[in-house]
């Protein structure tokens, strides 16, 4: 058995032996076939004899030693084991040295790559500030769940196909070009050659070669100017290197020209990009609220402070750009290119600014208008929205200029928003004019001066000064106005506008570079530009100027020879200076105005502590809220009126407006009849025309005058203590308003009507109770009337005996007279007590012959005028009488005075008048408790509403020392916490 498994043994060893032979590296490691497919054999190996080494061990392997092996079996296999246990250990050491070496290199390529790419930092300007800022106000996590697939998203990613296009656009204008642009052409070739690995084509990887272009252009323009300034021996040189010079000033301005147009390119694209954002984000994925903008915030402080009439000098020294010019020079042209949009009224050489516009312009999806007053949005893509635009701003002009003036200092506050305009905030004041024409004001030009150095003297307003180039530089008015007002030149801007008409009008162009360098006029500016604003046409868009301008200044000698810098010319240029400055003096200056904003907030709060120490701060506002729900307690109240105090006023005055009409009309006539059956019919006859035509109206007023005087009593009642008179003059003017407005309903008078009518038909006293109440209503009407008419007979005849003799006074002689005639009248009644109430013809001369038997000339009107109150008197006191003898006249009544003298028909008469008067009061009281305290509740709210809306109503009715105190206050307090928000947020901004 031990020489057969030796046999076996040695046959397994021979086999080893050859495989060994054949593959050296799977001798040490019978399983590690796959580290041996790992490999990668990139290259052939030499055939001459290699040393080969294994992934696993650092010795060399040869055949002649594994040849011989001839071991027992056990050794073998613990020799074997042990290799391979150190094998294993050694392999975590070369895992480990593999990915530190890996790491290593990939750190070096990493590297490499990030120092082949441009810094970018330079280039940061031509992203706008909210991009960066987007992660502030958008929620990108959120964002990215509500989007629902790649395939929208990928919309939002520019056009690369378009971008191929430009690409290759702008390699074409780079590679080709006019005659003498060679060296150009080279460098440009060469640099698109080397670049294309580095950069990839891109297009920002353009505009660096184009600036290092630029910057060898002009080291070789400076190169070639020193080799023509020093040589002077070298004359025959001298025109080869001046047409070089000439050559690579070209060539610069053409590169200038291209940079400045793949700019624009670049912020195009930038601009619709940061559109698709905004409106993706404005069409509300996330549901919040964005956080106003700076100019926005800064803007809504300018127009409080507008509105702010300093008490404390607090003067308003915050930045604007305060645009200024001589009449037609292009003021509203140049703010139009900057806002982009034709938003101004036009007119051929007359006046169409005639007020300061204060145009807010900032960032936004849409380009649109609005009034700082009005929630109305313009579109400014649509011609339609631009002509109502324009004809709201002339229409708002107008109505700000006042009878007989021809300009206004009043503000017309606009917004203007749109992609790509530079933040800042703009007044266009009316245009400087030299001589007042027909038709204007004779202080116009006193006017216009006055409003342009209110806002130039501002010491940190910004002043555009705007000059006409195509006129005579000595025909300017405003430079000597901005010079005065700031004579360094500190805070002013210069424009030129027109400079093509310039061009081809000046005789010599380097008068256009005296006034661009600052020589010409004797004013200092920051800065000075040179624009173009058009061909002249009202028609032409903001584009097309914007085209032709730019074709402008490619062609123009003035860029060819140096006299104007590229940086100097073009609105968009302007725009950005302007904006620039304009954010630096904010930065500059809106601290030191928040704080004298803030110690006159104190003065204001010491002034109102010391005057009302008790009372709360309520502006004009809250004031008027307070008193509109005190107006409104009030108005209530009248539902809490008893109906008794309803009844009880009804009726009192409604026999106070009706019973002369039944006394005289109705009683008088029906009691000098001879029996009762006529005294009836003509009381019936008479009732029905009287409330067919005239008691139900009456009525109708009694009750709508009852509700006045009931309104006015609670609206006019003082309260104690906490009564406060600032509201009664807004109270007045609530009611009075409210009784104008109310209307009675039209359908009462016609249901009044019928139960009037049916009211007097009724004759039936059902018992003793209401007979006594008429005989006390009918001595009651009766006794009155005598006192009154015996009021008028003594005023007739003068005073009494007793007047005469203890007050010494006499009679006059008419009074003499009718004293006389009165005595005569009286003689004849006590003759006849039942005379009739008209005096005969014949009677009457009887009694003017008496009274001539005494000496006495009367005439026949003053004796039937004195016979008339004569009568009533005495028709009263019978009636008086004859009231007190039906007392007991109620038995007689219910059988109808059947076997009876005595005859009480006027006591029915005025128990069916007292009925009438109390069903009367009753249907007007529930017709007032029910509709018409409700339907003045109405009016009063809608007088309340319409004096809310009315600014102006509430400035005249509420006003006193503590109402302006209260207003100042909440005013300064606004603006400084206004200050302080944008202060803040301009901090975080930068």
């Amino acid at each position: 058995m031990l020489r057969a498994a030796c046999v076996v043994c040695r046959g397994v060893v021979n086999k080893r032996a050859i495989k060994e032979a054949k593959s050296p590296i799977q001798t040490l490691c019978p399983r590690t076939d796959h580290h041996v497919s790992r490999l990668t054999i990139q290259r052939p190996l030499p055939a001459s004899s290699v040393r080969c080494y294994s992934s696993l061990s650092r010795f060399p392997l040869r055949r002649s030693r594994l040849l011989p092996v001839n071991l027992a079996y056990q050794t073998q296999r613990n020799f074997w084991i042990a290799r391979l246990a150190s094998r294993l250990l050694k392999l975590r050491y070369l895992v480990l040295g593999s990915a530190v070496g890996g790491g290593y290199t990939a750190k070096k390529t990493f590297d490499q790559w990030k120092d082949m790419f441009p810094d970018l930092s330079e280039y940061k300007w031509i992203v706008p500030d909210f991009v960066w800022e987007l992660d502030e106000y958008i929620n990108f996590d959120k964002l990215s769940k509500a989007l629902p697939d790649s395939e929208e998203l990928a919309k939002l990613m520019p056009d690369f196909e378009k971008l191929g296009e430009s690409l290759s656009l702008l390699k074409g204008w780079l590679s080709s070009g006019p005659e003498g642009e060679t060296a150009f052409k080279a460098t440009d070739s060469q640099s698109f050659e080397s670049s294309d690995k580095q950069y990839k084509k891109g297009l920002l990887g353009e505009l660096i070669l184009l600036q290092e272009q630029l910057k060898q252009h002009e080291e070789e323009a400076r190169r070639a100017a020193g080799n023509i300034n020093t040589g002077n021996s070298q004359q025959k040189r001298k025109a080869t290197d001046k047409e070089k010079v000439d050559q690579l000033q070209e060539e610069l301005l053409q590169t200038q020209l291209k940079y400045q147009r793949i700019l624009e390119r670049l912020e195009k694209e930038n601009k619709d990009l940061r559109k698709l954002v905004l409106q993706r984000d404005d069409k509300g994925i996330h549901q919040r609220k964005l956080k106003k903008s700076l100019i926005d915030m800064y803007s809504e402080v300018l127009d409080i402070l507008s509105d702010y009439d300093a008490n404390y000098n607090t003067q308003d020294h915050l930045p604007r750009v305060v645009v200024v010019g001589d009449q037609s020079a292009g003021k509203t042209s140049v703010l139009e290119m900057i806002a982009q949009a034709r938003i101004f009224p036009r007119g051929s050489g007359e006046m169409m600014t005639r007020s300061p516009v204060k145009v807010t312009l900032s960032e936004g999806p849409h380009h649109v208008a609005m009034f700082k007053d009005s929630s109305r949005e313009f579109d400014l893509s649509k011609e339609t929205d631009l002509a109502a635009l324009r004809d709201e701003i002339e229409v708002r002009m107008r109505k700000s200029v006042k009878n007989g003036q021809t300009v206004s200092p009043e503000t017309i506050s606009l917004s203007v928003k749109g992609p790509g305009i530079q933040r800042m905030v703009l007044v266009d004041l009316p245009g400087v004019i030299s001589t007042v024409t027909s038709g204007m004001a004779p202080d116009t030009k006193e006017t216009i001066f006055s409003i342009s150095k209110a806002y130039m003297q501002n010491p940190n307003a910004i002043i555009l000064c705007i000059q006409d180039g195509s006129v005579d530089a000595e025909r300017s008015i405003v430079t000597d106005l901005v010079s005065h007002m700031d004579p360094q030149g500190r805070r002013t801007i210069f424009v030129l506008t027109k400079v093509d008409l310039a061009e081809k009008n000046v005789a010599s162009p380097s008068r256009i570079q005296q006034i661009i360098e600052g020589k010409l006029f004797p004013m200092k500016a920051l800065g000075y530009f040179a624009v173009v604003t058009g061909k002249g046409n009202t028609n032409e868009s903001i584009d097309s100027i914007k085209d032709y301008e730019e074709e402008f200044f490619q062609g123009s000698s003035l860029l060819k020879k140096g006299m104007l810098k590229a940086h100097q010319v073009t609105t968009k240029n302007l725009s950005l200076a302007v904006s620039d400055c304009f954010w630096k003096m904010v930065r500059a200056s809106v601290e030191q105005q928040a704080d004298a904003f803030k110690a006159t907030r104190f003065n204001l709060e010491t002034e109102w502590k010391n005057n009302y120490p008790r009372l709360r701060e309520l502006d004009r506002h809250e004031l008027f809220e307070k008193a509109k729900n005190e107006i409104l307690d009030e108005v209530i109240s009248l539902t809490q009126v008893t109906p008794k105090h309803w009844e009880e006023i009804l009726k009192k005055t409604l026999w106070e407006r009706v019973s002369t009409h039944v006394i005289e009309n109705i009683y008088l006539p029906a009691a000098q009849t001879t029996n009762s059956g006529t005294f009836n019919t003509t009381v019936d006859i008479k009732l029905k025309q009287w409330t067919d035509k005239q008691l139900p109206n009456k009525a109708v007023e009694v009750a709508w005058e009852t509700l006045q005087q009931e309104f006015s009593r609670f609206m006019t009642e003082q309260k104690g203590k906490e009564h406060d008179d600032i509201f009664d003059k807004l109270k007045e003017a609530v009611k009075e308003e409210s009784i104008k407005r109310h209307k009675w309903n039209e359908q009462a008078e016609d249901s009044l009507r019928v139960i009037q009518h049916n009211a007097l038909e009724d004759r039936s006293i059902s018992d003793k109770q209401q007979w006594d109440a008429a005989i006390h209503f009918m001595e009651d009407t009766l006794q009155s009337r005598l006192k009154d008419t015996e009021s008028v007979i003594r005023d007739m005849v003068g005073p009494d005996w007793k007047e005469r003799w203890v007050s010494w006074n006499s009679r006059n002689p008419e009074q003499n007279i009718r004293n006389e005639t009165k005595n005569e009248l009286e003689k004849m009644l006590k003759v006849n007590e039942d005379h009739p109430a008209y005096l005969a013809s014949d009677e009457v001369t009887t009694v003017r012959k008496n009274l001539e038997t005494r000496g006495v000339e009367v005439d026949p009107v003053l004796i039937k005028d004195t016979w008339h109150q004569v009568y009533r008197r005495h028709f009263l006191k019978t009636a008086l009488g004859h009231c007190n003898l039906c007392r007991r006249g109620f038995y007689y009544y219910q059988r109808h005075f059947v076997d009876s003298e005595l005859e009480c028909n006027d006591v029915v008469l005025f128990w069916r008048i007292q009925r009438m008067l109390g069903i009367t009061a009753n249907t007007l009281r529930q017709q007032l408790t029910n509709t018409e305290v409700r339907r003045l509740e109405k009016n009063v709210k809608e007088v309340l509403e319409d004096f809310a809306e009315a600014n102006d109503k509430k400035v005249n009715l509420l006003t006193g020392k503590r109402v302006q105190l209260a207003e100042d206050l909440k005013k300064v307090r606004e603006i400084q916490e206004k200050l302080e928000a944008f202060i803040e947020a301009l901090h975080q901004e930068k």
